[in-house]
């Protein structure tokens, strides 16, 4: 038996406990509330007065008192001011959401119902969790905002820092392989496909605390598979970023940005050669 390494192992796992919110909680808790805001997630189980709704809600401040009663020490406020704060500001996460689905639902002809994008789109499932994220992380609260975000990016794939300042009507399509760093400023009625990433120009640890990530202002598109990086770059609202355009620089407010490829027509194929691409 290694004794030396079961001792170090334990030290540090006591060392951790004592400071990290329990993992399978965080995610409990982003789940229960999903299934009160929304009847789509309830299950079975219905409520039928608003006292049944408030009950639940005062279980769910219960929750997260003791998820992040081990990181007391680190915050400048108390937990009961901290959650009494995240309560307050439910009813506006909620509208916000209400406006992200009816987003979603008018900008995808696929969708038949707003009722079938609460429930079944990962792109509002992932702006769902990024706008309890936000709210968390303005408090200074460390470590649980990112927990949060990265449930969301387990389950949709769509990865979106709770830094990020978004405005409302947000619509994520697809969403698959979407990044979106700590310090994106993002206007209002903004869509965004599968693949895009709002990153910075440079990883080191000396812009932490700088606004590395770009500004993406009102009404702007931004097609799959686009890459826009810098805190300097700004895309002037009612602009559309074509599919696999790599931006680094700003653009006035209604361009058109777009990537044209190449086409080259063979009149003929020569049988002796092949095309033969490893991928």
């Amino acid at each position: 038996m290694n004794t030396k390494f079961a001792r170090e192992l334990l030290k540090i796992r006591h060392a951790q406990s004592a400071v990290l919110p329990p993992k399978h909680k965080v995610q409990q808790f982003v789940d229960d509330l999903i299934e009160l805001l929304f009847p789509h997630f309830c299950g079975e189980y219905e409520y039928f007065a608003p006292e049944e709704i408030e009950g639940k809600l005062a279980l769910l401040e219960r929750d997260i008192k003791k998820i992040l009663k081990l990181q007391q020490p680190t915050m400048s406020k108390t937990i009961d001011q901290l959650t009494a704060r995240f309560f307050s500001k439910l009813p506006d996460i909620y509208s916000k959401l209400r406006l992200d689905a009816k987003a979603i639902h008018e900008g995808d002809p696929a969708s038949e119902s707003i009722d079938e994008v609460i429930s079944a789109y990962p792109g509002f499932f992932a702006i769902y969790t990024y706008r309890l994220a936000h709210e968390f992380y303005k408090f200074g609260i460390p470590i649980f905002p990112r927990m949060l975000g990265e449930y969301a990016h387990f389950r949709t794939g769509i990865d979106i820092h709770p830094g990020a300042q978004i405005g409302e009507s947000f619509f994520i399509d697809h969403g698959t392989g979407v990044v979106i760093g700590e310090t994106t400023i993002i206007g209002k009625n903004v869509k965004i496909y599968q693949g895009v990433s709002l990153g910075a120009l440079s990883v080191s640890k000396d812009m932490a605390k700088i606004k590395r990530h770009p500004t993406i202002e009102d009404n702007v598109i931004i097609y799959s598979n686009a890459t826009i990086l810098g805190g300097k770059t700004i895309i002037g609202h009612d602009s559309i970023i074509g599919g696999n355009v790599w931006l680094t620089e700003s653009v006035p407010p209604y361009s058109i940005v777009y990537h044209k490829s190449e086409i080259r027509v063979r009149p003929k194929i020569n049988e002796q050669e092949v095309i033969d691409f490893v991928i």
